[in-house]
């Protein structure tokens, strides 16, 4: 698991310098897709969004003014950005994110938005630089899947909640096992698909990791809505390449942004192609409760 750990670690690198953004077509439509309006986009960097979510997790939250949220698996910042706005001065909202390059993109987008209660650091899930019961919520969006010790990542989770604290997560739960060459791809791992555990295993890990209330809603999205936005990139090249710097495939065009997905949506859409991924998984909500 450790070289998928790396090869998952340097996907997301070649992700976050592919300039990803809400002004690609196929982008858009992830967003839109999984509970993104238009106007939580608008108020955010454009590059903070990059088409990676299955779901809102700033809505199932319920953050309230001055409280302090960590987002698992920040990217470029996008859910960061939309807790910043919910907690307000007061509050922090922190991203936690295991590749240099997301959280170097993280930061240069808070540089760019005029956020001030906003923090970024480069670790992993499992070992969190924060101190013990120092957070009031925890959120991830399509992250969870990608750490192989499901039961460290919780147990860090849970140290770092304060009692009464709560986990808000929009994730991927398979309904039943992946072909064997989709659950050894990359490319799935990166979209958190072959990563992803059954609902029953993961009520048990949130249980043994000491959560109370703990249930998993699944949300009625589409998941083939990620092969959809990789059509519309037809001459990018997939995620294990190096993006050519080209109009198409997340350079800049001389009129200014690419109008269409780069190559990760691309390569995404060419490893789970003849798969309907709704007859083998669903988008949840997780909710869960420390003491």
């Amino acid at each position: 698991m450790g070289d998928m750990r790396e090869a998952v670690r340097a996907g997301y690198g070649r992700v976050a310098r592919e300039r990803l953004s809400s002004d690609d077509a196929g982008v858009r439509r992830v967003a839109r897709a999984f509970g993104y309006a238009d106007e939580d986009l608008a108020a955010i960097p454009a590059e903070a969004n990059m088409g990676l979510s299955c779901g809102n997790p700033v809505a199932l939250a319920s953050l309230k003014a001055g409280e302090t949220v960590v987002d698992l698996g920040c990217g470029g910042g996008l859910d960061v950005f939309l807790a910043a706005r919910a907690v307000g001065s007061q509050g922090r909202a922190i991203g936690i994110d295991m590749t240099e390059e997301m959280v170097a993109l993280a930061r240069t987008n808070a540089e760019r938005g005029g956020y001030a209660n906003v923090a970024f650091h480069h670790a992993a899930i499992e070992a969190m630089p924060l101190p013990i019961g120092s957070v009031d919520c925890v959120i991830s969006n399509c992250v969870l899947n990608l750490v192989d010790d499901k039961d460290a990542a919780l147990a860090e989770i849970f140290r770092v909640l304060k009692p009464g604290g709560r986990l808000a997560v929009s994730d991927i739960a398979l309904k039943r096992p992946l072909p064997q060459d989709v659950a050894r791809d990359v490319t799935a791992w990166v979209s958190c698909f072959a990563g992803a555990l059954p609902t029953a295993a993961t009520l048990s890990k949130l249980e043994r990791a000491g959560f109370t209330q703990a249930e998993i809603v699944p949300t009625g999205a589409d998941l083939n809505v990620y092969k959809e936005a990789g059509q519309a990139a037809g001459c990018c090249a997939p995620p294990q390449a190096a993006a050519p710097k080209s109009t198409c495939c997340g350079g800049a065009s001389e009129q200014g942004r690419n109008e269409t997905a780069s190559g990760f949506h691309a390569g995404l859409a060419a490893a789970l192609a003849g798969l309907d991924l709704n007859d083998y998984a669903a988008a949840v909500r997780i909710f869960a409760v420390k003491p």
